[in-house]
């Protein structure tokens, strides 16, 4: 069954029921009609501002959103962008555009405008909403858009090229719309990146996203009765595709915005949270709270929380050992996925394994995972291979991309660039990754994009971005550069000169060294690793915790 059918189950099984709420500990913008003004809500810890959704209005507006898609011309296939900061109003854009039979296509809310340009052009995206954050992006590049058919704007302030999604959307019918759908429809894309940085455009189909609701709720077991703490982005697949395990079973969602770690214990505290999924740097910022007596744990009634379980990086398993010596109560979990794979789940760990942290775990459910060779032929135990997945989450490809589909898509198997191992338990542990991406915080740099930034600096001849080990963020982005002969150049000019660029893709360690390249040109990465610590950067980061190296 396509997803939007357990929506609508949701909403007769439910009703009235809050399945939404999103909260915001500080102030933020109203919504235009047809929402209520915010509530300001007092509680024990803070004050904080709050909105809720039930399963039935979650439903009406999903339908609304779609029927305006539709009455606007709309098609099967058509993609509907999203460019929104997590908000209550984002999710019921998402399935509505999945309703109208149109293509989701979340987009990273850190894009500069370029970026966000090639994304739309990329996916062929013919209708965008976004929200007040990004309309200074959008003014830069909104004469330079020629396949957009309808812009929509979530907010006030609404800017004079675009229209109110209240408005419009508020005066659909909120009826379910005649569009049949199936399994095999097209439903959502997801960007990703290949080896050149660009952006790649991964496209999922309904029972890619259906499968990865069963996959959760069978990995963490949710009922009706849980509570999901929401914290990472939405564009993301890991963060909404942890909650739709919830989501089929009509188990709530509570969206936070923002990372404090305040903000997190009284959040789960007051929303009475049994699940959360968090960064490494946020579980390690609360564990410092704690222990700088910032946070009392004492303080507040984290009773319900049954389950912390992280995703995104590697988790470092010292980590786990401060967290349980915090809360011994709490079951403990980890994912491994990529958005080619529907995001978390494809290798699971499992809240009975916590003897083995540091693993990413065994085939989730309803997957299949091998370590393979160059041959693809299973490498033997202990052996470093590739890791390769099959199963109903795998993508159907990338979107205009059959040579990279062809690579990464192989007799029914996706070879996702992560190499790894297997112990004598069949547990797999990350060993390092093929591709040069670089995962700081969760958050994936590429690093072509940066050496490329980095050479249009004047005194710069050449320049190579590698990840080296970070105790917090997993992995931090260091740049070698390279200065041309007879100048000199300071760390600090240069740090001034990254400042254009986004904050997480700004380096955070500058090397002044000689960029060694091979005799076709490229970048002898594998040397610059070697000479900074940085080969097998994944193992680095628990071969000493874990003894199994």
């Amino acid at each position: 069954m396509p997803i939007t059918e357990i929506l609508a189950k949701n909403a007769e099984l439910y009703g009235d029921m809050i399945c939404l709420t999103e909260i915001n500990p500080e102030a933020e913008p109203k919504r235009e009609p047809p929402w209520k003004e915010l509530a300001l809500v007092e509680t024990a810890h803070d004050v904080r501002y709050r909105k809720e959704l039930s399963w039935r209005a979650f439903d009406e507006m999903a339908n609304q959103f779609a029927n305006l898609l539709i009455a606007r011309g709309v098609r099967r296939g058509d993609k509907v962008g999203i460019l929104l900061m997590n908000c209550i109003e984002w999710l019921p854009i998402y399935f509505g555009a999945l309703k109208s039979g149109a293509i989701a296509v979340p987009l990273n809310f850190r894009y500069s405008s370029d970026e966000i340009k090639y994304a739309l052009d990329l996916a062929d995206v013919s209708v965008l909403i976004f929200g007040p954050e990004f309309t200074d992006r959008m003014a830069a590049i909104k004469d330079d858009l020629p396949k957009l058919r309808a812009i929509y704007y979530v907010g006030v302030g609404r800017p004079d090229f675009a229209e109110s999604y209240e408005l419009s959307a508020g005066a659909q019918p909120a009826a379910a719309p005649e569009a049949a759908l199936t399994d095999d429809d097209e439903a959502a894309i997801y960007f990703s990146s290949g080896t050149t940085g660009l952006p790649k455009a991964i496209l999922h189909t309904h029972r890619s996203l259906v499968h990865s609701c069963k996959v959760e709720q069978n990995h963490h077991r949710q009922s009706h009765g849980d509570v999901f703490l929401c914290i990472p982005p939405l564009y993301h697949t890991g963060a909404k595709m942890h909650w739709f395990g919830s989501f089929l079973v009509g188990g709530a969602a509570v969206l936070l915005r923002g990372t404090r770690p305040k903000w997190i214990i009284e959040t789960a505290a007051n929303e009475r949270a049994t699940i959360v999924w968090l960064l490494v740097p946020w579980a390690q910022d609360i564990l410092d709270a704690i222990e700088s007596g910032e946070i009392n744990p004492a303080d507040y009634d984290l009773s319900a929380l049954r389950l912390m379980h992280i995703g995104a990086q590697p988790v470092p398993p010292s980590l786990i050992r401060r967290w349980k010596s915090y809360f011994p109560a709490h079951q403990y979990d980890t994912n491994y996925g990529l958005s080619e794979s529907i995001g978390p789940g494809a290798v699971h760990l499992g809240i009975e394994n916590i003897h083995k942290v540091g693993a990413i775990g065994k085939a989730g459910y309803g997957w299949k995972a091998r370590i393979v060779d160059e041959r693809g032929e299973d490498v033997k135990q202990g052996g470093v291979g590739e890791l390769i997945l099959a199963g109903d989450g795998v993508m159907k490809c990338y979107y205009k991309d059959p040579e990279a589909t062809a690579a990464s898509l192989k007799n029914g198997w996706l070879y996702t660039g992560d190499m790894a191992a297997a112990d004598e338990d069949g547990f797999i542990f990350l060993v390092d990754r093929k591709k040069d991406v670089v995962i700081t915080g969760g958050e994936n740099i590429y690093p072509v994009q940066i050496e490329d930034f980095l050479r249009g600096y004047n005194k710069i001849k050449d320049a190579a971005v590698i990840g080296l080990a970070d105790h917090r963020l997993g992995e931090i982005a260091a740049a070698i550069v390279e200065i041309k002969p007879g100048m000199e150049c300071t760390e600090a000019e240069i740090t001034r000169f990254c400042e254009q660029l986004p904050r997480y893709k700004r380096p955070r360690r500058i090397i002044f060294d000689s960029v060694p390249r091979n005799a076709t040109g490229k970048i002898e990465k594998p040397k610059l690793r070697e000479k900074y610590g940085a080969g097998n950067v994944v193992r680095t980061q628990t071969e000493t915790e874990n003894g199994i190296w």
